[in-house]
């Protein structure tokens, strides 16, 4: 028998208030390619001191919470988390988060790769889970929290890469059932591309040994112009890929959720499957650069104002790093219910 596997309901939180563009430097001579990867957004939200990553994914839980009932988490046996700055040393955070919620689930995956598609890489291995096995529900968490750790450094803050960066967590709930069914998801490794991201810093060192030197991204105007060139081609055509197999046009999509790293990735991915912006909804302006939490962040904010229709198919797509994972979904949106419309 098929298991029709849903995304049933997402949430998100953004910490502090919005930290605006004039916290940091501004540069009017830096490369072509690099004026393009690092032009700031308006606002960003940085995590709190000594906020955990089990904070923000716990205060991301609690609209979910609200509309659907604490009871949720009963039938919770899945939980893929990705957190991009992880405090634990050795392990990820998830058995922390899974502490907070208060749950065990049998299914508890640490997801490590992904970046700033790693939300689509859960959701694939959380509705494999559930498609194959007894568990019933699944949550997916991403935790990005590097804005108010690592960028906003101060040697790190006056580099043009401070400024894109913003820090938030978001969480999907994923159940058996039809009522947001997903149609339809291609994932795509890379692994020629990987390492390409780097973390340095002067003098050089790797980022455990001690130094008086901030850990920083590795980025050269060359490396930077490729990354731009590998992403304005792969994000296109993952989502393509999604939509022959599921027999969409894709300008007949009723909305496009992308990773958010700038404005002109935003504008050709959009302009390559010939959709008006109206239908690509984004936060960049609001939260920057948010990598694995972009598309959960701007999901919920589409549901939320009301701009994802019901019945409509919405493609999530995006990809990580300097790219090397590239990932699409499809799901075919049945509104948001709370917890007495299920």
């Amino acid at each position: 028998m098929t298991v029709t596997v849903s995304l049933a309901d997402v949430s998100s939180y953004r910490p502090g208030n919005p930290i605006p563009a004039e916290y940091f430097a501004r540069f009017d001579d830096i490369g072509t390619a690099s004026s393009v990867m690092f032009n700031p957004p308006r606002w960003r939200h940085h995590v709190g001191a000594g906020e955990s990553p089990a904070d923000m994914a716990e205060r991301a839980l609690a609209p979910l919470l609200a509309r659907h009932g604490p009871r949720l988490l009963d039938t919770v046996d899945v939980l893929v988390v990705h957190t991009q700055l992880p405090e634990t040393w050795f392990v990820g955070n998830g058995g922390q988060i899974a502490a907070r919620f208060g749950i065990a689930p049998e299914w508890l995956i640490d997801l490590a790769n992904g970046g700033c598609a790693s939300f689509i890489h859960a959701m694939k291995l959380a509705r494999e889970i559930l498609s194959a096995t007894t568990a019933r529900t699944a949550l997916v968490v991403t935790v990005t929290n590097t804005a108010g750790q690592v960028f906003s450094q101060p040697g790190v803050r006056a580099m043009p890469q401070g400024a894109i960066p913003g820090d938030g967590a978001g969480v999907a709930w994923l159940t058996k059932s039809d009522q947001s069914p997903i149609l339809d998801i291609e994932t795509r490794h890379l692994p020629q591309f990987a390492g390409e991201m780097t973390s340095v810093a002067e003098p050089p060192r790797r980022y455990w040994e001690p130094g008086v030197g901030e850990h920083h991204l590795g980025f050269t105007e060359s490396n930077v112009a490729e990354v731009l060139e590998r992403g304005n081609h792969i994000v296109p055509q993952v989502a393509r890929t999604v939509c022959e197999r599921i027999a969409v046009q894709p300008s007949d999509l009723d909305v496009l959720v992308t990773n958010q790293p700038n404005r002109t990735f935003l504008r050709n991915w959009r302009e390559a499957l010939e959709l008006p912006a109206q239908r690509h909804p984004d936060t960049f302006d609001d939260c920057g650069n948010l990598f694995g939490t972009a598309m959960l962040m701007t999901f919920d904010h589409a549901v939320t104002s009301g701009l994802v229709p019901e019945g409509g198919v919405v493609m999530f797509a995006g990809f990580a790093h300097a790219g090397d994972f590239a990932a699409a979904a499809a799901v075919r949106w049945g509104g948001r219910r709370h917890g007495g419309d299920r």
